[in-house]
């Protein structure tokens, strides 16, 4: 096992950009609801940098590039609707496993680690995706970014998990791809460790300072 699992007993991951590359769907349905509401369509490319602080941020980043001006509340309001729709009628079709992940869950699941799931992601579209992958038996615990008022980068979902289990969380670790990912588990007093590979702004992600960085998840077991 990687070093970074020294005395951690509960692992909380990511879903985005992490463990799986959803931005082929999510394109889909951010074009489908440009679309809809009259705009030009943004493309993967595009979207790929907007994905990580949940889907209403995502879609006001879309219309803020579609009409090259922030959108108000009642065209956002119309145009997360439409979004939310698109996605929940095929969220994973096109989303794929990152290389090592199937490998790192089925080793710290039998490691007998507690495995959580905390996304920024809406949770309703957190279980198709995981059933997907044959995944979601190995989560004691997921958290959407719709779970609780607060989602990442604000500690309280990482507070949250670490409360449920009755850990402290020195004993916890954090796994992202992004800046948020790493801030939220460093307020939370969690171990940090990243991915280069995901969403993070076009930003590096080791310039956020995890306690440790991987090529691939696999590289944790």
């Amino acid at each position: 096992m990687h070093p970074i699992l020294n005395d951690i007993r509960l692992i909380s991951f990511d879903l985005d950009g992490t463990l799986v590359d959803s931005v082929p769907d999510l394109a889909v349905a951010v074009d489908a609801s440009l679309a809809e509401c009259g705009l030009s369509t943004a493309g993967e490319a595009r979207v790929r940098d907007w994905v990580g602080n949940g889907s209403l941020k995502l879609m006001e980043r879309a219309l803020t590039f579609a009409r090259h001006a922030s959108p108000d509340e009642v065209l956002l309001a119309r145009a997360h609707e439409a979004f939310l729709a698109h996605y929940g009628r095929d969220p994973g079709s096109r989303t794929r496993l990152y290389p090592g992940v199937r490998e790192a869950m089925d080793a710290l699941r039998s490691d007998d680690r507690i495995l959580t799931l905390v996304t920024n992601k809406p949770f309703a579209f957190i279980r198709p995706i995981l059933a997907q992958f044959g995944l979601e038996a190995h989560f004691a615990l997921c958290l959407g970014g719709d779970s609780l008022p607060q989602k990442k980068p604000d500690p309280a979902p990482l507070l949250h998990v670490a409360a449920q289990f009755g850990l402290p969380p020195s004993a916890c670790l954090m796994v992202g791809d992004s800046r948020h990912d790493v801030a939220a588990g460093q307020a939370a007093g969690f171990r940090t460790l990243a991915v280069p590979y995901g969403y993070n702004h076009g930003e590096p992600v080791h310039d956020s300072r995890p306690d440790a960085l991987v090529d691939s998840l696999a590289e944790l077991v």
